[in-house]
Formats: structure tokens, C-alpha cells, sequence
């Protein structure tokens, strides 16, 4: 039996990939400190043999032993929580990088980066494969994020050259599916929690900015495809889904979707905002055999199901 520390693991990703390691006859190790994430994520797990939830903050040191291996998941992952905690996020993809990548030098373990898609800011290439080095801006609102994601990614590159870590990125672009944070300010859970409300959906800019959303299920199934792949060396891997949407034709389906009363009210862009993200994922199909499974429909279904029985909003889908 394997066992493999998610940290970030009580997360929206992080308890997803709980489960499917736990599936698959894993001993699971959730590392977490619950600042961004929910304990209602892995109250399910809680009682199973294979599983322990240890409350714990990367920046500090973690000493645990007879590890194969490390997804690091934890972060500040949504602009809501990480604008807000600056220095915290940037010390969490630092400090907490350099405290798994010790704790996998000392087990011998793989150990796995969840990145960003953020790491290529406004891109000027499109769409946006590996070998784009990306356009960020080192002092703006969103660089506490993207550039300390990017240094996480010099940090696992050097341990992995210099120390001989196995060491693996994952670039995951928009992912999205039950149990997403109704509070953390991403698109579509804003979406959807307003339209099964009734209330207006709220675009910042004019909505012709496009992303490429990725089920949860599809996103879980890449990273553990990298984790277990002969992709060593350090070379970065996109996860997402490249079918692209502009923000306004998401949130008028969403609305569709629904039988929603809402409309669509615009306002100001966000500093640094991207105007289009789409993942080439090449890569992800020639070296893991990887593609995303779940389409669009199927995966808005199931994620506004899931915010209408949490928030206790009965309503017919389309």
C-alpha cells in the first residue's frame, strides 16, 4: 500500500484527488490547515481506514516518514482569498515548496507541483503550451499568485537537477465541479449561485475574454497520470480542458441552464485580467495519454446540482 500525502488535501482539488487515491487502495494523508478549504470536503473520509487528516501548515516543517509520494495542492488558489493575503500566499508556494521538496528528499518520494495556468499572465501566444515562457507582471495585484507559482516551479526544477528529486509540474488551468467554494469569488460558482438565486450575474470587463473550464474529474485523473508517468526531468505538463468559452457566453448558458430570471450586469475589468486562456495540451496527450472526458453540459449539471441542494434551491434544469 502506497502511501501519498495530499497537501491541500481538505481543498476543492485536493479532496477529490483524496478520494480517487483512496479508490485505487492508497493510505491517504491530508495535509491542511483549513484557511482556504473545508473539513465538509473530507467529512466522508474521515472514518476510513486509509485516511488521516493531520492539521498542519506547509510553511512550517513537516516530519513524517516511509512516504512514496507528495501532491502539493496547498495554496491560496482563488483571487478573493490570495489578493488578500499577499505575503501568505507567497510564503505558502515558497516556503511550503521547499518543506516538501525536503521531506521528499528525505523519503525518496515523487513528489508532484499542482501550478498555474496564472504562470503565463496575459499570454501573447494562444493557445498556451509549455514553451511559453508568459507575460506576468511582476508587481501587480495578482504577482503575489502567478510569481510565486513560478518560482515554486524553479524551486522543484533546481531540487530536482541539484538533489535528484523526482519531481513533476502540473500547469492546471480553470477547473471547476462540486464542492467549489460558494465564497471564493470564481466564476462559476458565482454563476451559478446567482443564477439558481434569481439575482444579476456579475462580469467584470465586457465578457469577451474567453477560458477553458476543466471537470474536476478530468483534472484528477491528469494529475495522477503525471504522478505515475515515466515524465521525469522536470518538464512541465498543462492540465485543462482547451475547449474555449467567453465569459459571457458562460454566464448566459448558465442562465439557460437553469430557467433563470437573471441578467447579466458588466462593470469594470480586473487588473491583469487575462483576455484569453487555453490550454495546448499536446503534451498531455502524447506523454500521459491523457484527454478531458467530461463536456461542458455534463459538468455544469452536476456542479449547479450540487450548489442547488447546498444552498437548498430547488429549481429545473434545461
Amino acid at each position: 500500500m502506497k502511501k501519498v500525502i495530499v497537501a491541500g488535501g481538505s481543498g476543492f482539488i485536493g479532496s477529490h484527488l483524496c478520494d480517487y487515491l483512496i479508490s485505487l487502495g492508497y493510505f491517504v494523508l491530508c495535509v491542511d490547515n483549513n484557511i482556504s478549504s473545508s473539513r465538509e470536503n473530507i467529512s466522508h473520509l474521515v472514518e476510513h481506514s486509509n485516511f488521516k487528516f493531520i492539521n498542519h501548515d506547509i510553511i512550517l516543517p513537516l516530519d513524517l516518514e516511509d512516504i512514496d509520494e507528495i501532491y502539493n495542492l496547498a495554496s491560496l488558489a482563488s483571487p478573493a482569498h490570495y489578493l488578500d493575503k499577499e505575503l501568505f500566499t507567497i510564503k505558502t508556494n515558497l516556503i511550503g515548496s521547499i518543506n516538501l521538496l525536503d521531506l521528499a528528499l528525505k523519503n525518496n518520494a515523487k513528489i508532484l507541483l499542482a501550478s498555474t495556468s496564472e504562470i503565463y499572465g496575459s499570454a501573447q501566444v494562444h493557445p498556451q503550451s509549455e514553451y511559453y515562457r508568459g507575460n506576468v507582471n511582476p508587481v501587480g495585484k495578482r504577482s503575489c499568485y502567478s510569481e510565486s507559482k513560478r518560482c515554486a516551479e524553479t524551486l522543484f526544477a533546481s531540487y530536482c537537477r541539484e538533489m535528484g528529486v523526482n519531481a513533476r509540474i502540473a500547469r492546471l488551468f480553470n477547473t471547476y465541479g462540486p464542492r467549489m467554494s460558494s465564497c471564493d469569488g470564481r466564476v462559476v460558482p458565482n454563476f451559478v449561485l446567482s443564477a439558481i438565486k434569481g439575482r444579476e450575474l456579475k462580469i467584470n470587463g465586457d465578457g469577451s475574454q474567453t477560458r477553458s473550464f476543466c471537470y474536476i474529474s478530468d483534472l484528477v485523473s491528469g494529475l495522477f497520470l503525471l504522478m505515475n508517468s515515466s515524465n521525469t526531468g522536470v518538464d512541465p505538463v498543462n492540465i485543462g480542458n482547451p475547449v474555449e468559452i467567453t465569459v459571457e457566453q458562460l454566464a448566459k448558458k448558465i442562465i439557460k441552464m437553469t430557467r433563470s430570471s437573471s441578467v447579466i450586469h458588466f462593470s469594470e475589468e480586473l487588473e491583469d485580467d487575462p483576455r484569453r486562456r487555453r490550454p495546448d495540451i499536446t503534451k498531455a496527450r502524447n506523454t500521459l495519454g491523457w484527454d478531458p472526458k467530461v463536456d461542458l453540459n455534463q459538468g455544469l449539471t452536476a456542479t449547479i446540482n450540487y450548489f442547488s441542494e447546498l444552498e437548498s434551491v430547488p429549481f429545473t434544469l434545461l
